[in-house]
């Protein structure tokens, strides 16, 4: 009898989550490691205690959008569930997780071995098994995905998967630097959504006025690559009030003091844009496999700076796996 097959993902975004549970709708188990604290990623959501209330801060994607049939029948069911709801400040087609952007990634993960808080050191390739490295643990499995943003794929797989990793290293993300600055009353700008396409400040939102929010007055706001690029060492302390003063400047209001401020620097926030995902497009050209090593490579890099992009190089990469289990159990055995 064939034991069942084992798979490790490396990274718990929106693509590794949505390839373990593609995989799990097939039958095939995995086990998911996430450096971070909780699901989010770069849809992460930031909470503080307020005096009594706890506040949140949408610090990394914003909102998404669904174009594709599987993408728009997923984001279906998730709003009947109440996981996310439509964002109109944002734009007709502007969804949000609810009651935080990582709501989706917290949903997926409920019914799967999420390993929060285990970095994966190292992988390599003993005998006929992957091994993951999470400090001094080692973790055995048939096939691995490695589901993290290009730059840090590149480091990982440099060894035990060269040209994978040359093709990830290829890949330039550009930086954001994220301002969270909560404040004790109204601030003087009318709408909840900030726009300003080419100045340093392009975004920033009203995210207590969002749905499913505590309606506080809390603000994230988020500097172009530009700008962030240029203040990229810098220090939180020295961001707050700097991009504080950039937004009051260019929407022309009088400089308001928060009650607390708080920045995070996003190294790697968003990728090149490439060839929007097609539906009947080859799976390959969204996701990597390699069926010779038993290896793969799925995230937004590989399918376009959406949160949807994510989602679909996942979905492809749990599809290209799923093959390779059924063409291998196939097989005559002598």
């Amino acid at each position: 009898m064939n034991r069942p097959v084992s798979v490790g993902i490396v990274g718990g975004g929106m693509a590794g989550l949505t390839c373990a549970v593609q995989l799990a709708q097939r039958g095939i188990a995995s086990t998911i490691f996430d450096k971070g604290r909780g699901p989010g990623g770069r849809m992460a959501t930031r909470r503080i205690a307020a005096g009594n209330r706890e506040i949140s801060f949408d610090h990394g994607a914003q909102y998404f959008t669904a174009r594709d049939p599987a993408f728009i029948a997923v984001c279906r069911t998730w709003q009947a569930e109440g996981v996310i709801a439509p964002w109109p400040a944002a734009g007709s087609e502007a969804w949000i997780g609810v009651p935080g952007m990582n709501a989706p990634l917290r949903h997926m993960a409920g019914g799967l071995d999420v390993r929060w808080g285990t970095r994966a050191d190292s992988v390599s390739r003993e005998g006929a098994l992957w091994q993951v490295r999470t400090g001094d643990t080692a973790h055995y499995f048939d096939r691995l995905v490695a589901a993290v943003p290009a730059e840090q794929a590149a480091v990982l797989l440099a060894d035990a998967a060269p040209e994978i990793a040359r093709r990830a290293a290829a890949v330039r993300s550009d930086p954001c630097w994220a301002v969270m600055a909560l404040f004790d009353q109204p601030i003087d700008i009318a709408a909840d959504v900030v726009r300003d396409d080419g100045a340093p400040i392009p975004w920033a939102a009203r995210n207590g006025a969002k749905p499913g929010r505590e309606g506080a007055e809390s603000w994230v706001i988020q500097g172009s690559p530009k700008y962030s690029s240029e203040v990229l060492e810098r220090t939180p302390r020295d961001i707050c009030p700097m991009m504080l003063a950039q937004l009051f400047d260019q929407v022309g209001v009088a400089p308001v003091e928060p009650v607390h401020c708080a920045a995070h620097r996003w190294r790697y926030a968003r990728v090149p844009a490439v060839a929007e995902p097609e539906t009947g497009q080859d799976l390959g050209d969204i996701a990597i496999w390699n069926g010779e090593i038993a290896l793969g490579a799925a995230g937004d890099w590989l399918a376009g700076p959406r949160v949807e992009s994510a989602f679909l190089s996942g979905r492809a990469l749990a599809e290209l796996i799923a093959q390779d289990v059924s063409s291998r159990f196939m097989e005559p055995q002598e």
